[in-house]
């Protein structure tokens, strides 16, 4: 711990655009292998790109969501390297003038205090085709490469794991938000890079830095960035130097391993892509996307509670992604109540299930307009609260109404107070023992009265309306 972590994460998003960055193919992740190519993304001699617009407007969506600058003005570069699966021999990136610079990003720190990360430029790029190993043969699909990409840059201003995935988190949160990125680590739509040194604490001077690559997932972030401080600390302790390295993060084993010596960028022989022209952006154009751009998270976490009452936390989890904090408000369209009682079942009751089953909230076979049933059954009485949480297991698991379910368990609720009353006068008289007892000051037999109501009518009963009925009868017998 005499060393300071010093991490700063290149995340790279695919843009949820229909078709590629410099051609009509459209952007398909389940296609047949290389059908959804044409001479342009498989880089064919003579073919020329041009520039999809819509990515254009994606980018600069991103840039104002992550309070950038946007460059009215902007080019493209070539980065020159040779891998398999990028048949031209360069990526098509901005390397001179990036499309937007100079944003930040405000996070919690390791302490819970708010600190601002700084995120030095997004710059438009295209993704590769992906390499698909099979024993000793190498087969390449080019569904991918062309799909157009974002590259955000963070600067080095992260000094933890939980820093660093709670930074992925929230970008991931803003960019689907935005509408712009599927945010889909698992599909690979949204991937980040770590880079990492160690200098001793109080120093100045960053160390030497290593980058790992392709991380998707905030896990593997946290565990990569664990290892890799492990490591290099044991390095510097044995009087031994880091290396300038690329890096890549086995899940299995939980250890990096290298990818190659690290590369700078005179390495990669960048120059001005001769086939694109620079690209001019029209302040009204800015203007007006700002204008259009969504709710982000951090309005609607205000919002939240603000409008609904609801504590910072809740507000922060039903926030974290687009589709529960939608999910949520359909709930209240349907609730009569308190909006915590419905943010209680959707982060406590309905959370559970989804993620025992490794599901998404867009996806839970219980639609928002039963939930809210279902909580107005317990609001108004006429279940429980624990037999509520049974109900919802299985409307989760038949994909059934709450009052489906509520009529086939037969578990609606006996409010009824004179039926009530009729069964409490009757446990009463039967226990002449007991009331003596609590007459007596033995308050802990109130509870004995309660159990053999519930007994009585196998749960059902109003619990309030025993209780008060209890007490009621009970000082009628201290007459």
């Amino acid at each position: 711990m005499s060393y300071e972590a010093i991490i700063g994460l290149e995340i790279h998003a695919q843009l949820s655009t229909q078709t590629k960055a410099w051609c009509f193919c459209e952007i398909n992740t389940t296609a047949y292998e290389n059908t959804k190519t044409c001479p342009v993304c498989t880089a064919q001699p003579g073919t020329l790109p041009f520039l999809n617009t819509k990515a254009v407007d994606y980018a600069i969506r991103a840039g104002l969501a992550l309070n950038c600058e946007i460059n009215l003005l902007s080019k493209f570069d070539r980065k020159n390297y040779f891998y398999p699966d990028l048949p031209k021999g360069y990526q098509i990136t901005q390397f001179e003038r990036p499309i937007a610079i100079n944003g930040s990003l405000s996070i919690l720190d390791d302490e819970g205090h708010e600190k601002k990360v700084g995120i030095q430029r997004i710059q438009m790029e295209e993704d590769t085709g992906k390499s698909m190993h099979m024993g000793d043969s190498s087969l390449i699909n080019l569904n991918r490469s062309g799909t157009p990409l974002i590259e955000i840059v963070g600067e080095p201003d992260i000094r933890s794991a939980k820093e660093a995935s709670g930074y992925f988190k929230k970008i991931q949160s803003i960019l689907v938000y935005l509408d712009i990125c599927h945010g889909n680590m698992q599909e690979g739509n949204l991937r980040c890079d770590v880079n990492l040194s160690l200098r001793k604490k109080g120093a100045k001077e960053f160390g030497t830095r290593t980058e790992v690559k392709n991380l998707n997932s905030f896990r593997s972030v946290e565990r990569a960035i664990a290892y890799e401080w492990e490591r290099q600390a044991s390095l510097l302790d044995n009087g031994q130097k880091v290396q300038q390295q690329t890096l890549l993060f086995d899940v299995e084993s939980g250890k990096t391993r290298v990818l190659r010596t690290k590369s700078d960028a005179d390495d990669y022989r960048y120059f001005p892509e001769p086939d694109l022209m620079p690209l001019v952006i029209t302040q009204e154009r800015v203007v007006k996307i700002k204008e259009e751009l969504p709710e982000l998270p951090d309005d609607k976490i205000r919002r939240f509670v603000t409008d609904y009452s609801l504590p910072l936390y809740d507000a922060e989890v039903l926030s974290s992604s687009l589709s529960l904090a939608n999910y949520f408000e359909e709930c209240l369209t349907f609730f009569d109540g308190e909006p915590k009682k419905i943010s209680n079942w959707v982060m406590v009751e309905l959370l559970k299930l989804i993620n025992e089953y490794n599901a998404d909230i867009s996806k839970s076979p219980v639609p928002a307009k039963e939930l809210a049933s279902l909580v107005n059954f317990v609001q108004k009485g006429e279940i429980s609260g624990k037999i509520g949480k049974d109900v919802l297991v299985k409307m989760y698991d038949e994909k059934k109404t709450a009052s489906e379910v509520i009529n086939e368990l037969g578990v609606k609720q006996i409010s009824d107070t004179d039926s009530i009353e009729k069964i409490v006068r009757e446990i009463v008289d039967s226990n002449p023992g007991e009331v003596e007892k609590y007459l007596n000051g033995k308050d802990r037999v109130f509870g004995f009265f309660v159990g053999q109501v519930m007994k009585q009518t196998k749960g059902q009963a109003n619990p309030q309306i025993v209780s008060e009925t209890l007490k009621k009868i009970l000082s009628e017998k201290n007459e």
